[in-house]
């Protein structure tokens, strides 16, 4: 049975009638660099919220910086470690379940590799932090890939792979696991069965074409994912509050293909 404290948090990122989500990321800063579309970090924080997500994922150091103003409009989920150009197959834990707890967030999100030369370090991590949060009454969200560089980069979207990652959080006490799209919507619904915890897609790299996207998300819907968590596929789209409106539309009404695009073009 679910604590009380991580029941209440988690009926806040999983308040719509579909019982979705739909969180969006700036996190992206240690991981990538500063990229296009958030140099300025409080402008377009204030940005995503204006869209109303159900949650926003970020460090502790832009949460106490920018996140004040925009208390109780949408849940802040913590980010909690980070890999980096300079690290690119492990990453570091950098925060705890107090930082989460004294900044008010609703979640706390821990990043893993498996496939790699330190993926049993990062699944320990994963193990002591959900012991941790459960303690605390506080949702635990891992953001696991099957990235390590003893997984070939043609192979890291497999259905096994991606299956593996994904039973590893749960089975690790990660309340939401998000993973990658394994590309097609009968091989993710697979990833969905195989794993107990609640599963969202992870946006990825920036896609050229916007309605790709959106059919992206119809399909990983239709598999039965309980949300997304994007960052670039918004914010660096040149009209973030329609593509913001246009996931909702699929996420949380659970509306056609053609009725997100119309979201895009609407002004």
């Amino acid at each position: 049975m679910l604590s009380l404290g991580k029941k209440i948090r988690l009926s806040r990122l999983f308040d719509s009638p579909t019982g979705r989500t739909l969180v969006l990321t700036i996190d992206q800063g240690l991981a990538r660099g500063v990229m296009p579309g958030i140099e300025d970090a409080r402008k377009t924080i204030s940005m995503l919220v204006e869209g109303r997500p159900n949650a926003i994922t970020m460090h502790k150091g832009l949460a106490q910086q920018c996140f004040y103003e925009h208390a109780g409009k949408v849940s802040l989920i913590m980010k909690c470690t980070t890999f980096s150009e300079f690290h690119p197959n492990y990453d570091a834990w950098v925060s705890s379940v107090e930082d989460a707890v004294r900044l008010g967030a609703d979640a706390i999100a821990m990043g893993v590799l498996v496939g790699g030369e330190r993926q049993a370090e990062m699944l320990a991590n994963l193990g002591k932090l959900a012991r941790e949060a459960e303690q605390a009454g506080m949702p635990l969200i891992t953001h696991i890939y099957p990235k390590g560089e003893l997984i070939s980069r043609e192979h890291q979207y497999d259905l096994a792979n991606i299956a593996f990652a994904a039973r590893a959080g749960a089975e690790l006490g990660a309340d939401v696991v998000k993973t990658w799209y394994t590309g097609s919507p009968d091989t993710f619904a697979k990833v969905v069965e195989a794993c107990p915890a609640k599963v969202v897609v992870a946006g990825g790299p920036k896609l050229d074409d916007p309605r790709q996207v959106l059919r992206v998300v119809r399909d990983v819907m239709d598999a039965g994912a309980a949300g997304l968590a994007f960052g670039r596929n918004v914010w660096q789209y040149e009209r973030p509050l329609a593509m913001i409106r246009a996931l909702k539309v699929l996420v949380h009404e659970d509306g056609t293909l053609e009725q997100a695009e119309a979201e895009l073009e609407r002004r």
